[in-house]
């Protein structure tokens, strides 16, 4: 039975703590060596966690992320109140050291089935430049088998910009090989950190879904972050469409033909019709209700209002899910399958119902 986004959310983002050990370059939290100030106490945390109820069943899936999940105090506890609740629960933890096999162990057996973690280049250089930490490369992958020698199913997430994007398939022969079972892939957006960060053009965009449709079948979940454009590039090969004749992808299919050879395997591209505050919701370290993390958009808090009713009732949110955009995005074909990036469309011009300018179509 399909879900029905109007009235509740796939995915529920909590900001559980602006503290992290990491400096990482792209943060879109601007993350901080200690906790901010204002962020939610566990009774408000445990009050949020009961308020998921109100969508109904089944429950959102509740992202604790940060920040660094690990650095929130009595984060355990927590965890406990969302399995006793029967909200689903997975972490986005950084690797630290604090992510331990004791750790992990332990999180485990409170109940916690899935986390995510993130690797931005094949290359050390790469990744320990953008992460900020020297040998950071080697213990994310250590720490992507620790989770997975655990029995967590571990989500890798990329974040796809200028000086990474000729790394893709190494990227994801390493996730595949580390045993990774879901790829997710971050399309920036100029917001927190990401502002000094280089972004690619629309052709290039373009290029790089197409590469994706391609490495969707070499064995696990693809999906994208900020680029629902995917969607329609993954419809458009599937009617017959043609494969872009960028340059970009032309390099990127060769190296991914020579990192893992031919894909064969059944395509498992994820292409549900979720954007910004349709099927998404994400609440701050202070309770503040976002479309997602990366539109910055006020529409309310936890502590003086209903994430249900701001969900389903909040005029901007309403509007994005009845997919009444300005520009392109408002005329195109694909307006109810892509939508456009509501978050890109903000830091380029102000407005979240504008055009995508990360689209090729919207560019045209």
């Amino acid at each position: 039975m399909a879900l029905d986004l109007d009235q509740r959310p796939i995915l529920v983002f909590w900001e559980t703590t602006k503290a992290c050990s990491l400096a990482c370059r792209h943060c879109r939290a601007e993350a901080q060596s200690r906790p901010a100030p204002g962020e939610l106490d566990d009774a408000e945390a445990r009050a949020l966690i009961d308020s998921l109820a109100g969508f109904g069943r089944p429950r959102p899936v509740l992202i604790a992320t940060g920040g660094d999940v690990l650095e929130r105090r009595g984060i355990d506890d927590l965890v406990d109140h969302a399995v006793a609740r029967d909200v689903p629960l997975a972490l986005a933890p950084s690797v630290t050291a604090q992510l331990t096999d004791e750790r992990v162990q332990e999180l485990r057996s409170r109940g916690v089935k899935i986390a995510s973690l993130s690797l931005d280049g094949a290359e050390p250089a790469t990744h320990d430049g953008i992460r900020g930490i020297p040998g950071h490369h080697a213990e994310t992958l250590a720490a992507i088998r620790l989770l997975r020698r655990n029995g967590l199913t571990v989500q890798v997430n990329t974040v796809v910009m200028r000086e990474t994007v000729e790394e893709l398939p190494t990227i994801l022969r390493l996730v595949r090989d580390a045993g990774a079972a879901v790829w997710e892939v971050f399309f920036l957006v100029h917001v927190g950190r990401g502002h000094a960060l280089g972004e690619l053009t629309p052709e290039e965009n373009e290029d790089v879904c197409h590469f994706l449709v391609d490495a969707a079948r070499c064995g696990l979940v693809v999906r994208t972050v900020e680029a629902p454009f995917f969607r329609r590039v993954v419809a458009q090969r599937a009617d017959g469409g043609t494969r872009s004749a960028g340059s970009l992808y032309a390099r990127l299919s060769a190296q991914l033909h020579a990192e893992l050879g031919e894909p064969t395997a059944p395509s498992r591209a994820q292409t549900k019709g979720t954007r910004d505050g349709r099927g998404v919701v994400f609440v701050g370290h202070d309770g503040t209700i976002q479309p997602s993390g990366f539109l910055p958009v006020p529409l309310g808090n936890v502590r003086e209002e209903s994430i249900v009713g701001v969900y389903r009732e909040h005029p901007l949110l309403r509007q994005i899910r009845a997919a009444e955009f300005g520009g392109r995005c408002g005329t195109c074909d694909f307006r109810e399958l892509c939508g456009g990036s509501r978050a890109r469309a903000f830091a380029a011009t102000g407005d979240p119902l504008a055009a995508d300018p990360g689209c090729v179509l919207a560019a045209a």
